[in-house]
């Protein structure tokens, strides 16, 4: 497994009205997508980007940071052998990608995932 990227999820109360400071004033006008719950902005200049959740849609805790790999089922697997919490169990979600949630030893929660388009 090989980690392509880490996007942060950072939790608002409304999608709509963080909109503004993070689109607006930092920049991040570009609303890659939006699912109602998490929403991915990124600079059009650097590609700099991030994710506002308000609260993840199928798993019981809401993550900090998104994990994309390359092998989400090799991360899954050695998740497990290293004896990890899976907070989510692996699974393909409605929106495209495969992920699972995995607790870190500090406590938090990692969304891993894999863009399966």
């Amino acid at each position: 497994m090989r980690v392509t990227g880490i996007i942060a999820d950072l939790k608002v109360d409304d999608l709509d009205s963080a909109r503004d400071f993070y689109a607006n004033y930092l920049g991040l006008s570009d609303e890659e997508f939006n699912l109602g719950w998490v929403a991915r902005h990124t600079s059009p200049e650097t590609g700099a980007h991030l994710q506002l959740l308000t609260r993840d849609a199928t798993a019981p805790e809401d993550p900090v940071v998104s994990v994309k790999v390359d092998d989400v089922e090799a991360a899954f697997t050695e998740a497990e052998e290293r004896g990890y919490e899976i907070v989510h169990p692996l699974t393909t979600e409605p929106w495209g990608v495969r992920r699972f949630c995995v607790r870190a030893p500090d406590g938090n929660v990692l969304n891993v995932v894999q863009d399966r388009t």
